[in-house]
């Protein structure tokens, strides 16, 4: 077992931190640095740069998923590995996902000062394309990997250009040779800020997490009729802005119902011709119902489906719908959850069990491989936004307690 004085070299993971984070910048002081774009290219080259002065072999697999390899004394023991992801939303901040891809590699750095071995080999992932921003849907790698998303529809997947996900793969120069999933993983950690208020307005400084949240998004098309906006009598219109409004209402009232176990909201919208002086014609918009409880999360969508159309109906409007993206809500690895606990009380950290409002690769991987996650707090819980921040504090408690919980999954040597 680690000793309780090993610990990472804070200093150094917030100065990977700040590096890394002048990489595709923002306009208000966090990232744009989204999955497949150049700037995701210039980030995935300062990383293997980093990886590989600490000594580690990088292999990349078919969907540009980046695996850095530390060897065990036992190489032919399945690896630990430590995995989040580098790319970030269009505003995104500077900690969401990147913190624990750094965190990995800090661990790995960490372990090197301290002249530690262990018997299984480490693995340090960034997984490609968890946002979902511009290749719809999130976690879209790591769902390759994981055997839940075909890699032939992940290729087809297409930006709002229509630049395909293969084919910016491949420009890009991030396609590697090795199938997605051939690789055994004894154990997988993510390490990721926590993306709400919970741990910052408790004052507590780890998350365990136990169980995620699941979630569908089902993109929805309400179509009326444009139509000049100051001729048309108010009796004749169909306005399809009036579905997008209504349906609004209609996804709050639902995941109110359920509460305190369900989100739900409607985030991105496409409104058509968005011109001031025409009456909405086509409203495109994707409904996020999100909880830990599958039996909910199912009678939201049931309930959502079922009024949806006779809403938009009685406004004249046409109303269809598609889930593109879902995942059902996972427990995480029983043992590793309470390895983590058992980490934080050995630091003196304080601790609390939580449930991630967000999706992760670790969901995804939790469905091949014993996985958990760690969170640290976030100021005020804001995330997705350039304002995003974190404290080094937070950030190096929760990294010293990745380090705790991956030496001794790993098993050290005496």
């Amino acid at each position: 077992m680690p000793a309780a004085n090993m610990k990472v070299d804070g200093d150094r993971l917030w100065d990977s931190l700040m590096e890394m984070a002048k990489i595709g910048p923002g306009i208000a002081g966090g990232n744009n640095r989204q999955a497949l774009t150049d700037e995701d290219a210039e980030g995935r080259r300062l990383f293997q740069h980093w990886c590989e002065e600490a000594g580690m072999a990088m292999t990349v697999d078919q969907m540009g998923n980046m695996f850095f390899r530390h060897e065990g004394t036992h190489p032919d023991l399945d690896p630990v590995y430590i995995g989040s992801h580098l790319d970030t939303q269009p505003t995104g901040g500077k900690y969401d996902g990147v913190l624990g891809v750094l965190a990995g590699l800090e661990v790995i750095r960490s372990i090197r000062d301290l002249g530690v071995r262990t018997r299984r080999p480490i693995v340090v992932t960034n997984w490609t394309n968890e946002e979902g921003t511009r290749f719809a849907p999130a976690m879209l790698a790591s769902g390759v990997f994981a055997g839940v998303i075909e890699q032939d529809f992940a290729y087809a997947r297409h930006d709002a250009k229509g630049k395909t996900f293969g084919d910016e793969l491949e420009r890009i120069g991030w396609k590697g040779s090795e199938k997605p999933g051939d690789r055994k993983i004894h154990a997988m950690f993510e390490y990721h800020i926590e993306q709400g208020p919970i741990l910052e307005a408790d004052g507590v400084q780890i998350g365990v997490v136990t169980h995620g949240q699941g979630l569908r998004w089902i993109e929805c098309t309400v179509t009326g009729k444009g139509q000049h906006t100051g001729s048309t009598p108010m009796r004749m219109r169909r306005n399809a802005g009036r579905g997008l409004a209504q349906l609004t209402e209609l996804v709050h009232e639902i995941a109110m119902k359920h509460q305190p176990a369900a989100v739900g909201a409607i985030g991105h919208i496409d409104v058509y011709p968005n011109s001031r002086n025409i009456i909405a014609e086509k409203v495109v918009f994707t409904v996020d119902f999100r909880s830990h409880l599958l039996p909910v999360l199912l009678a939201m969508v049931e309930e959502f489906n079922a009024r949806a159309p006779a809403i938009c109906s009685d406004l004249g409007c046409e109303f269809s719908a598609e889930v593109v993206g879902q995942f059902d809500p996972p427990a995480f690895d029983a043992a590793l959850v309470e390895r983590v606990r058992s980490a934080a009380d050995r630091l003196g950290y304080s601790r609390m069990d939580i449930v991630s409002g967000a999706g992760h690769d670790a969901c995804w991987v939790n469905k091949v491989a014993p996985t958990v996650m760690i969170m640290c707090p976030c100021v005020d819980g804001l995330s997705h936004n350039e304002a995003e921040e974190i404290s080094p504090e937070w950030a190096s408690s929760g990294a010293d307690v990745l380090l705790h919980a991956v030496l001794e999954t790993a098993e050290i040597v005496a």
